[in-house]
């Protein structure tokens, strides 16, 4: 990135021949860095500005704000720019609030777009549709579903009539906060006030309806859209495919997936990922590697997502030794493995009955800065179990403890299953005592290794 001593070289001379007396100059170069997305460049030259006597207008600092938007969400200095323009006698309008919420939005800082909100009437700007469709997006992706949806509806209040990108937005906001049945009474009133529902509102009705394990309905609305002749595109198919899945539905799923070709629709990574979630919960391994080997010649990369979905099918199909291989291959193929990834297949040796591995995997964990949870240590707990030693299990519980990983009902059944199994059960009738949900006996401490 220039700094602003080397893009002062560049646009001295400009800046004084020109742009004093046509400041519509600046306005098509900011812009300009704007579509480029360069905020830190437009800033510079902002400031270049001001420094040389070029009159700044809102103009100017909406294209420098528009260029923080555009820029990867570039909030903080989106509101140095905007807070800045009082000292400099020029007053932020409505396009600059909606710039600087936009880029608030794109941020993840919901708090902020709605404080910039509530600031607008105090500074004449009063909010339009796009201020409050950009800040129902913003709670939406702060997983705010309520205050998107009282947002929403308060539009009327302030003079606003509820477009097809609010009804948008809002049904996105309930599919995030897992309100399916919202986001189907939205849908479902948007002809009463003759918005035509779009793909996106679509897409997202469907995706909600599959995050509340509404299959049926995600499919039903998938035929809708072909009937009232809305394009069905990657989004909507990939949206009822994921329903599908969490549905336990992968039969459907592959016959989904495998129709978009001949409607002349490319998968995508969402896609497959969709695809082989819905494979590995059916413990599909042989369809779930299979779609992972065609992905290269689909020209699509397989991500952390894509791994974990296939090692979680290889695990359920007991086929340790593909869990390890794709654990392996992780990072040559452009993978980084996490605590799903390394969870994934401490579960695939706890069916193969590789206890050792097991226990290697969570302390290669440690050192990969991976950090073990519930659904790791569990498995290894079960998989100590299953190889008959038992103080490697308690020591796993004792360990969870000492990390601040809670213990839960499995990981305590595993501990005492593997102490009876030993003869130990005066053990199992302490760890009985001690299990969530059963009161503790003061006079029986826990016992670990």
């Amino acid at each position: 990135m220039p700094s602003q001593r080397q893009v002062f070289d560049v646009i001295k001379d400009e800046v004084v021949t020109t742009w004093k007396g046509q400041p519509r100059h600046a306005t098509f170069v900011l812009s300009s860095l704007a579509k480029h997305r360069l905020p830190w460049v437009a800033r510079h030259v902002l400031a270049v500005m001001l420094e040389r006597g070029v009159e700044a207008n809102p103009f100017h600092y909406n294209a420098a704000i528009s260029a923080c938007s555009r820029g990867g969400g570039e909030w903080q200095l989106a509101l140095l720019l905007l807070s800045g323009m009082p000292e400099r006698m020029v007053f932020p309008d409505q396009t600059c609030y909606n710039a600087a919420i936009s880029a608030c939005e794109k941020g993840g800082q919901w708090q902020v777009a709605l404080s910039l909100l509530s600031a607008m009437p105090c500074m004449s700007a009063n909010p339009d549709e796009i201020s409050c469709n950009t800040v129902v997006s913003a709670c939406a992706r702060g997983a705010q579903w309520q205050l998107s949806l009282l947002l929403f509806r308060s539009m009327p209040d302030i003079r606003l009539a509820a477009d097809k990108i609010s009804y948008n937005a809002a049904i996105s906001a309930c599919e995030k906060g897992g309100q399916w049945k919202r986001s189907l009474s939205l849908l479902s009133t948007m002809p009463e006030i003759r918005l035509i529902p779009t793909e996106i509102t679509y897409s997202a009705t469907i995706s909600a309806c599959g995050h509340g394990d509404q299959w049926q309905l995600a499919l039903n609305l998938l035929s809708a859209m072909r009937d009232m002749r809305i394009v069905r595109d990657e989004i909507s198919f990939s949206a009822a495919i994921s329903a599908c899945g969490n549905g336990g539905q992968w039969r459907l799923a592959l016959g989904l997936s495998s129709a978009m070709p001949l409607m002349r629709l490319v998968p995508n990574q969402i896609t497959c990922n969709a695809a082989i979630s819905a494979f590995a919960r059916g413990g599909e391994w042989k369809l779930t590697l299979r779609l992972l080997s065609f992905m290269p010649d689909m020209s699509i990369v397989p991500n952390e997502v894509t791994y974990n979905a296939a090692m979680s099918a290889c695990s359920k199909g007991g086929q340790w030794q593909l869990a390890l291989s794709l654990l392996s291959t992780m990072p040559a193929r452009g993978g980084s493995p996490n605590e799903i990834s390394y969870s994934a297949a401490i579960s695939a040796f706890e069916k193969g009955g590789q206890w050792q591995l097991a226990l290697r995997l969570l302390v290669t964990m440690h050192h990969a800065r991976a950090i073990a949870n519930e659904v790791s240590y569990n498995a290894a707990v079960s998989a100590c179990e299953k190889g008959g030693v038992w103080q490697l299990a308690l020591g796993l519980l004792g360990a969870m403890t000492h990390n601040r990983v809670a213990p839960d009902e499995i990981s305590f059944n595993a501990a005492m299953s593997s102490s009876e199994k030993a003869g130990h059960w005066q053990l199992a009738l302490t760890l009985l005592r001690h299990m969530p949900g059963v009161k503790a006996s003061r006079s029986a401490p826990m016992v670990m290794f």
